[in-house]
């Protein structure tokens, strides 16, 4: 009697740390015991006449050394990230409220005067700005002249100022006749800051819920 007491006390002390264990933690230590119960049964069912030798022992011995070795890697890489994101969701938190550029091409209307970003990879002999209706329609078209390699932002003044419109635009950048790739920016406000995913991300005014990593630059 006293010896199954024994023995339930033991069950239920390593139940108690087992479940108090992380459970990478838990899985490489199953995985090591599930190797030496392997390893003892078949140092016990050898040939005697052929027996494991050191080095066959040691081997295996490396063997469970190094995917124990990855498993608790895998449990402090996974925790480092999930603190990696704490620590930008506390910086991000300074964002809200003030203005970032992401990929896009919504102007950006501030008491009648909107404003964009556009990026060209070399320099350009003409850069034209065509402004869109919402329904993609050209409504204005304004020259900006020659422009170097690298960012530019820009203001454009409508004839007719409409508040509640919401304006888009396009650049052309040419060197003689041959064009020259760019890329457009939006202007946005930071609303909030969203960690409920995986993802650290940012609600901006106009462009909803964005990644951090595809904010640009901010002011």
């Amino acid at each position: 009697m006293a010896a199954s007491a024994v023995s339930n006390t033991t069950t239920t002390t390593k139940a108690s740390t087992d479940s108090l264990m992380p459970q990478g933690s838990k899985n490489a230590a199953e995985t090591q015991d599930r190797f030496m119960k392997l390893l003892i049964a078949q140092m016990k069912n050898q040939d005697p006449m052929n027996p494991m030798d050191n080095a066959q022992v040691t081997s295996q011995m490396a063997q469970i050394q190094t995917v124990t070795g990855v498993s608790n890697l895998d449990t402090s890489i996974k925790s480092l990230s999930a603190q990696f994101v704490q620590m930008q969701a506390l910086q991000s938190v300074s964002l809200v409220g003030r203005d970032v550029s992401v990929e896009g091409n919504r102007l950006q209307m501030d008491q009648g005067v909107g404003t964009g970003v556009f990026e060209i990879s070399a320099p350009a002999d003409a850069v034209k700005l065509e402004v869109l209706s919402p329904g993609g329609n050209v409504i204005d078209t304004v020259q900006l002249g020659a422009q170097g390699a690298g960012r530019h932002s820009f203001d454009w003044q409508p004839s007719e100022n409409d508040p509640s419109a919401k304006y888009n635009f396009r650049i052309t950048a040419t060197k003689g006749t041959a064009p020259v790739s760019n890329t457009t920016y939006s202007l946005d406000k930071v609303l909030a800051v969203n960690t409920g995913g995986a993802k650290l991300q940012l609600q901006l005014q106009n462009a909803g819920l964005v990644d951090y990593s595809s904010v640009k630059t901010f002011d």
